[in-house]
């Protein structure tokens, strides 16, 4: 997944985007709704963690502008504010939920999940099909029952072509959504993680193929 953590709490900040990035998630990082503005601008995420406090402005004033603009990407507001008419604000504003700082990293995760799986309208993460089993909360696949062991980012490449068989992905869109803004990423990086993909489905009913000039897509031959 890849999320843009809005948060100027540079301490608070560095140990989520260090927790998120160790579950294999990809993270861009803002401390102002400026910058906040320009990644969601450029940038396609699957979540948005929004703090309201910001050094430039008030983060629910960043979150009606982006609903009006994308209604679908999810946000989970932060905030160290506990009264219920601030919380009921933020929903109101098209918050998909918030967590209360100080806050255990267990629970943010729990409600991302429950947040996402709401979004894709999956009650369970678990996916059964063409011969494979798999969860990417867990980071498990299992092809015709054998368990295949899966690095981050082919987890997430995974986990992105099992949600949506038959759509096409350019290189360029899958970059962006394995790689942060500023990671540095070499030509042939996608032609790589596609190989050892495919290399894990060769016993299954599915594969990756290549569109010249478009990029890949998940097709079931079964």
């Amino acid at each position: 997944m890849k999320f843009l953590l809005v948060e100027d709490n540079l301490d608070l900040a560095n140990a989520m985007c260090a927790r998120m990035r160790l579950d294999g998630h990809v993270v861009d990082h803002a401390e102002k709704l400026d910058d906040a503005t320009a990644y969601a601008e450029i940038e396609e995420y699957d979540l948005i963690l929004l703090d309201i406090m910001l050094p430039d402005g008030d983060g629910r004033d960043f979150l009606q502008r982006h609903r009006a603009r994308d209604p679908d990407t999810p946000v989970i507001v932060l905030t160290a504010r506990s009264q219920v008419s601030d919380r009921i604000g933020s929903l109101d504003l098209g918050a998909d939920d918030y967590v209360t700082k100080p806050f255990d990293h267990a629970e943010l995760e729990a409600r991302c999940r429950a947040v996402l799986r709401r979004k894709s309208g999956i009650a369970k993460s678990r996916i059964e099909v063409g011969g494979i089993v798999f969860d990417p909360v867990a980071g498990y696949l299992s092809v015709r029952g054998e368990t295949i062991s899966l690095r981050n980012r082919e987890l997430r490449m995974m986990e992105l072509f099992i949600n949506a068989p038959g759509q096409v992905f350019s290189k360029q869109k899958l970059a962006d959504r394995l790689f942060s803004y500023d990671d540095n990423i070499s030509d042939n990086a996608i032609e790589v993680y596609v190989g050892r993909l495919r290399k894990h489905l060769e016993k299954s009913e599915l594969k990756i193929t290549t569109l010249r000039g478009l990029g890949y897509r998940l097709d079931h031959d079964g």
